[in-house]
């Protein structure tokens, strides 16, 4: 009775020493193939940036005149005309090795610096048109938030908050708008996002 438990424990041993050399292969490619490329990204020469999807901030639709005394938002106003000198661009997802590979090595660190602003950017975004909503705003929270929709923002309080804004003005057909964005992300929140929005279509 031994033997068929000994023979199955040596195959099942068999099996598993080669399942982890495949592994182990594997795992030596990928890294293999990712110095490849990063040695080929370090050579490529810089590019040309006008391609990018430069951001520029609306102010002639903001409401930046409302809530002159308040603190907060005095501080996300004057942050979003810090951040409007300089370029914005949303890189959200791409590596820096693809980065490298497209638009060249030497403009790694202002292709970084655009992205970081971005990210600045989008949270300011929210937390303005979230005071804006608190303090009862909510036409003017809408244009925020639409806007950050609009630059594909992977915030996902964004697209929550104005899901209950569209509810609240009575615009729950402007939901099913949000969802081609969403759908577009290039973020690891693409799939959380896309879920809440078509739950919220769902219920309207």
């Amino acid at each position: 009775m031994k033997f068929p438990f000994f023979a199955s424990f040596i195959v099942f041993c068999a099996w598993l020493g080669y399942e982890l050399h495949k592994h182990r292969n594997m795992e030596r490619q990928t890294m293999d193939d990712f110095w490849e490329r990063e040695a080929k990204a370090n050579k490529t020469r810089r590019k040309s940036l006008d391609s990018l999807a430069y951001i520029t901030i609306p102010f002639d639709t903001f409401p930046m005149d409302l809530l002159p005394d308040d603190e907060k938002a005095t501080e996300y106003k004057e942050t979003l005309r810090e951040l409007a000198k300089e370029p914005i661009v949303n890189l959200t997802g791409i590596t820096n090795t693809e980065l490298k590979l497209t638009y060249g090595a030497p403009n790694i660190k202002i292709l970084s610096a655009y992205d970081q602003r971005y990210t600045v950017l989008a949270r300011t975004l929210q937390a303005f048109g979230e005071l804006l909503y608190q303090k009862g705003y909510l036409d003017e929270a809408v244009t925020v938030l639409s806007f950050a929709v609009s630059t594909r923002t992977d915030i996902s309080a964004t697209y929550k908050l104005l899901i209950t804004l569209y509810r609240e003005l009575n615009k729950e057909e402007e939901i099913a708008g949000l969802l081609p964005v969403a759908e577009t992300l290039n973020s690891g929140m693409k799939n959380t996002i896309v879920s809440l929005i078509q739950e919220a279509i769902s219920h309207t």
